[in-house]
């Protein structure tokens, strides 16, 4: 007969669920580089290495990157200890970043992080989110009610990398249930 305790790895799927949970400063190195290997493993599939490198190099600006994250609502996806990926939010609607750790891809991480910027986004009164996608995450977005506004080619580090400019507006608040009476 099986024990009714059995131990588990704290990161496996029977002991923990994803969760999405505001950023701590503490959070900051590991953001780095979730950011850094999700790059330079997901976008290999459509950017050079050249490319992947002048975007996500080896020397992140630790500073840089601390001031950007605190300026924006920022989450982080969790599973277990493990950070499965993050997002940021600016005040202005725009999707600064959102990236998931190539061991959590295609199990609903972007997903989770997207719904809980949406509920950010609602409940700031905003009335559109806009961001620039990668050639990897575009599809990513358009499934999600983003259209595209342009394809871009930005400059990092002497490489050119193409992105698209996208926007989805989000359904105007009511003031009150329709003019329903209750």
């Amino acid at each position: 007969m099986p024990s009714a305790w059995s131990p588990v790895h704290p990161a496996s799927p029977a002991s923990a669920a994803l969760g999405v949970r505001p950023y701590a400063a503490a959070d900051l190195d590991r953001l780095i580089a979730l950011f850094g290997n999700s790059v330079r493993t997901i976008a290999r599939r459509d950017y050079t290495l050249e490319q992947v490198l002048a975007w996500a190099p080896e020397e992140i600006d630790r500073e840089g990157w601390a001031m950007r994250l605190a300026a924006s609502d920022t989450w982080v996806a969790t599973h277990g200890d493990c950070v499965a990926g993050f997002t940021s939010l600016q005040p202005n609607g725009h999707i600064d970043l959102l990236y998931v750790d190539p061991d959590f891809q295609s199990r609903g991480v972007a997903s989770m992080l997207l719904r809980r910027l949406d509920g950010s986004a609602e409940a700031r009164g905003m009335v559109r989110l806009f961001t620039e996608a990668s050639i990897t995450a575009r599809h990513f977005f358009e499934r999600r009610g983003f259209q595209t506004i342009e394809m871009q080619t930005v400059r990092r580090r002497g490489q050119e990398l193409i992105n698209y400019r996208m926007e989805r507006w989000l359904a105007p608040r009511r003031s009150c249930d329709s003019g329903r009476s209750h």
